[in-house]
């Protein structure tokens, strides 16, 4: 079956490649498009971080419809919702109006609420009992991570530095996403500042393959099988890729989202908060340029998160990409349109093929 055929965490987590299709959240991840990566041999993953527990239970029973294989599914580790300073609200809603304005929304009030309850969805998760459960911006409780184990789930947590991924073995992860700084979406950096999370994949991997004893992910700027085996070269014992699932024709991205990753060269990637008050990285667009200048000046995630929400939706339903949250990573102009078990099928015989050409050379 190929040099990649059970290697790193496939095995041990019932699968045929060690290739996790990256959770993102805000209906990216459809339940088709997690199927479709699990029934190809790889590890699909639903982006559940937005989702209402109901909302975790009925997707997790729509995957299952699809696939009797392991799949995961991936939350944000938040505080409680009434928990968030709302300073600079008030602000932000001025600076959005004429966006507001542009796609015919009412003005806007402050949101009742910011975000789900990391705790209930935890809890949805625990009752789902999917194989994996992955973890972005920080650790839950002893207690979460007790029952989610209790229920047969393995975990997996984000890190993007050695402290994190030493926090995580000692909370007892079965796996770690070395997330570089390469990659689209949120950055889940939850021990020190921005700058300490900012570390390539290329330099991030073996720093945090030498410095723990779990299996350790590389994820963040792989597109295709060189950028793999670049990976295990570094020690990895997997790769997470979301950006080369974006434009799959499973994804739920809008169209012209998916058009856009084309434009990946001329428009630039850039790592930034204005769409939701915490560092991600995306295509570079029209709301990025015209916040720019406020940027330090915005709420917090997830208040910004939830201010911007009916904007970027009203933007999506328009097909804007303007005012799209296009989140996207440095290698985004390399994302193919295909089917899922298509694109796992090339990415293999990539991978064999480079590995093959790196033993050729040595």
């Amino acid at each position: 079956m190929g040099a990649l055929a059970g290697r790193g965490i496939a095995r041990p987590l019932g699968l045929d490649w060690p290739i996790v299709q990256a959770p993102m959240a805000g209906g990216i991840t459809t339940p088709a498009l997690v199927a479709s990566a699990c029934e190809a041999g790889a590890l699909g993953s639903l982006g559940a971080a937005v989702l209402s527990p109901l909302r975790i239970r009925e997707e997790v029973a729509a995957i299952r419809a699809l696939t009797a294989r392991p799949f995961a599914v991936n939350l944000f580790v938040l505080d409680e919702p009434d928990t968030f300073a709302r300073t600079g609200e008030a602000d932000a809603i001025a600076r959005l109006a004429a966006w507001r304005a542009r796609y015919g929304l009412p003005p806007q009030s402050p949101p009742a609420r910011v975000c789900e309850s990391s705790a209930a969805q935890i809890d949805a998760v625990v009752e789902a009992a999917p194989a994996v459960a992955s973890f972005h911006f920080g650790i839950p409780s002893a207690a979460r991570l007790d029952a989610l184990r209790r229920a047969g789930c393995r975990i997996v947590g984000s890190a993007t530095n050695v402290a994190e991924a030493r926090a995580w073995v000692d909370a007892g992860v079965d796996a770690i996403v070395a997330q570089g700084a390469e990659a689209g979406g949120h950055r889940g950096t939850f021990v020190g500042g921005f700058d300490e999370g900012a570390i390539g994949t290329m330099a991030l991997v073996p720093r945090l393959v030498d410095a723990v004893d779990v299996p350790v992910i590389a994820a963040g700027g792989i597109m295709d099988g060189r950028g793999i085996a670049a990976a295990l070269a570094l020690g990895a014992a997997g790769v997470q890729l979301g950006t080369a699932f974006l434009a799959c024709d499973e994804s739920g991205a809008h169209p012209k989202w998916k058009a856009a990753l084309a434009e990946a060269d001329a428009r630039g990637t850039r790592l930034t908060r204005v769409f939701s008050g915490r560092h991600a990285r995306g295509l570079v667009n029209g709301f990025m340029e015209a916040m720019r200048a406020d940027e330090a000046a915005v709420p917090v995630y997830p208040v910004q998160n939830a201010l911007t929400g009916d904007l970027r939706a009203a933007a999506t339903k328009a097909g804007d990409v303007e005012g799209m949250s296009l989140w996207a990573g440095q290698g985004a102009a390399m994302a193919r349109a295909m089917p899922v078990r298509e694109l796992v099928g090339r990415l293999v015989a990539e991978t064999d093929a480079a590995l093959a050409a790196a033993r050729g050379a040595a």
